[in-house]
């Protein structure tokens, strides 16, 4: 799958089609956004641009079980860059993704709108203090989410779960929970992951060339509280022990093997 493939005629048509769509959908949303900002109103555009680029994408989403809409910590597998889309048009969260995504022209600064917090390969001890000033930022209504996988998989494994982007649980805000939750693409989840030596502009290409859309059911599991777990360790470990719970259910198989290779995505280590 690294490689890149011609497209053929139809293919290409989907492609096109597909980005003309997009285009549509920052040209209708993002001005919105900027009107609800200057008017000084809490704004839904970034949640619904999400939402509706993942859609644009293929992605048929179904949520299962109820997110909690502020002081939550969501942690989830991981499988594409259409996660963030799909994650965040379902629950409005932000998200904690590496800093080279905020410098990359367009997707940044449309990551930027939904208050990503960047964090540094170079700067792992720095994470917690990152999370904390978007914490402080968004005090009137914020759910953050990260991915402790690390790396994109193939929807049918499950990494073990690093815990730098944890540390701010260590102790725990006040009142804050935590809610694993389960990206389950079914089928589609091989071909769909973001995984290997493939590009990210190689991926794209595939994804928004498929003929037919795909299922994406993201299953809000039931929140703890991290004072039951103290540590960022025993708060990675049980987050990951119930989405495993919930993956190997929804497969109906054991977890697969998973070759680490070279990641497509790669967020700093523990």
């Amino acid at each position: 799958m690294g490689e890149k493939t011609a497209l053929t005629g139809e293919e290409t048509f989907r492609l096109w089609r597909r980005a003309a769509l997009l285009l549509v959908a920052v040209l209708s949303h993002v001005p919105m956004h900027y009107l609800w900002r200057l008017l000084r109103l809490p704004s839904p555009w970034p949640r619904w641009f999400l939402g509706r680029v993942a859609r644009i994408a293929g992605a048929r989403v179904q949520v299962i079980g109820t997110p909690l809409r502020r002081d939550v910590f969501y942690v989830s597998n991981h499988v594409s860059w259409i996660d963030i889309l799909a994650l965040g048009g379902a629950s409005g969260t932000a998200f904690v993704a590496k800093s080279e995504i905020g410098e990359a022209p367009v997707v940044g600064w449309l990551a930027g709108l939904n208050r990503t917090v960047y964090v540094k390969r170079e700067n792992r001890m720095g994470v917690a203090q990152q999370i904390n000033e978007l914490r402080d930022a968004l005090a009137e209504n914020w759910a953050i989410t990260v991915f402790p996988e690390g790396t994109t998989t193939n929807g049918k494994s499950l990494l073990p779960f690093k815990t730098p982007m944890l540390r701010v649980l260590e102790p725990p805000p006040p009142g804050v929970l935590v809610q694993p939750v389960l990206l389950d693409y079914g089928a589609a989840g091989e071909e769909i992951g973001w995984v290997g030596d493939e590009s990210g502009l190689n991926n794209a290409r595939r994804v928004l060339a498929r003929k037919q859309g795909f299922p994406l059911k993201i299953s809000f599991l039931e929140p703890f509280d991290p004072r039951d777990f103290p540590g960022r360790k025993a708060i990675a470990a049980e987050s990951r022990r119930r989405i495993e719970v919930a993956l190997v259910a929804a497969l109906g198989e054991p977890l697969r093997p998973f070759e680490y290779g070279v990641a497509a995505v790669d967020y700093p280590g523990s």
